[in-house]
C-alpha cells in the first residue's frame, strides 16, 4: 500500500466537476478522484477543520462510531472499474476486531480526515496517477 494525503479539492472548469487530489508523501504522484459537489464540500470542510453547531453527516458518523468504541484504522483506495474508484474503511471495534467495509472513496476520505487516520492507495492504481508537477503548479 502507498500512503497518500489529501493535497486539495480542485474545481476543473473543463467538465465542470470537482476532484480530490491525493498525493504520495514524496509529492511525486497525484491521484485525482472526481467527486460530486457535496462530497467536495465535506472534504474541504474537513481540510479546513471547520466545526458547526450541529454535526454534518460525516461528523455524525464519527460521533456514532466513537460512542460505540469503533475507530477508523485506515482508508484504502482499492480499485478502479469503468472509471469508478472503490475504497474500503478498516474499522476496529471495542473487541479489537478489524472489519473491512466497502466505501465510496469520497466518504472514506472525508471520514479519514476527520479522525486523522492514514489514507492509502493500492499499488495497482499507480498507472492512474499523474506526475505532481503536471497537476500541482509550483
Amino acid at each position: 500500500m502507498i500512503e497518500m494525503y489529501v493535497k486539495n479539492v480542485a474545481f476543473f472548469e473543463e467538465g465542470g466537476g470537482f476532484a480530490v487530489l491525493l498525493c504520495d508523501k514524496n509529492n511525486k504522484m497525484v491521484l485525482p478522484i472526481f467527486i460530486g459537489p457535496l462530497e467536495a464540500q465535506s472534504i474541504a470542510l474537513a481540510l479546513e477543520k471547520q466545526k458547526f453547531p450541529r454535526p454534518l453527516t460525516h461528523d455524525l458518523m464519527v460521533e456514532i462510531m466513537q460512542k460505540f468504541s469503533i475507530s477508523i484504522q485506515k482508508a484504502v483506495i482499492t480499485d478502479i472499474k469503468d472509471g469508478t474508484y472503490f475504497a474500503q474503511l478498516h474499522l476496529r471495534d471495542y473487541n479489537n476486531v478489524i472489519s473491512v467495509i466497502d466505501s465510496r472513496p469520497s466518504d472514506a476520505i472525508a471520514l479519514a480526515l476527520r479522525v486523522n487516520c492514514p489514507i492509502y492507495m493500492a499499488p495497482k492504481l499507480i498507472e492512474f496517477t499523474y506526475k505532481y508537477e503536471e497537476l500541482i503548479p509550483q
